[in-house]
């Protein structure tokens, strides 16, 4: 039998490594200048996924939500400051299923595109410092 920390750690670790593909696709997108509707999505994907990494490794659980600030209220009790700090990026709620069909929301322009991986990067840094690693390099 293994050590709870050992899967929570997994866990939290399969968490980070899917944030870490969303977060690289939404980069990707934004250096090409095309599909920035996607980078708005994959940016949410990458923040929703840190934030939920961050949430098992303070063994808090949390419903089955796409809505950021519903998960920063859930970090506010682990890591307030954290969860303060990051406020700005519920703006990223906006960009899941709703952007991804024609007529829910206005195409994203590229300084949208933009703000939705700049948000991303804040929540990608602060986890992984409350999470006491470093983020790995951006792409």
């Amino acid at each position: 039998m293994r050590v709870r920390d050992e899967v929570i750690n997994e866990l939290v670790q399969q968490w980070l490594d899917r944030a870490q593909e969303d977060f690289g696709v939404a980069q990707h997108l934004l250096k090409v200048g095309r599909y920035l509707n996607a980078v708005g999505f994959h940016s949410r994907q990458a923040a929703e996924k840190l934030l939920q990494a961050l949430l098992v490794h303070h063994q808090i659980e949390f419903p089955k939500t796409h809505n950021i600030g519903e998960l920063l209220d859930l970090v506010g009790p682990a890591n307030a400051s954290l969860a303060e700090s990051l406020r700005g990026a519920t703006g990223l709620s906006r960009y899941g299923a709703q952007t991804r069909y024609p007529g829910d929301l206005p195409e994203l322009t590229i300084q949208a595109a933009a703000l939705a991986v700049e948000q991303a990067v804040a929540v990608r840094e602060g986890v992984y410092a409350a999470l006491g690693e470093p983020a790995p390099p951006s792409r």
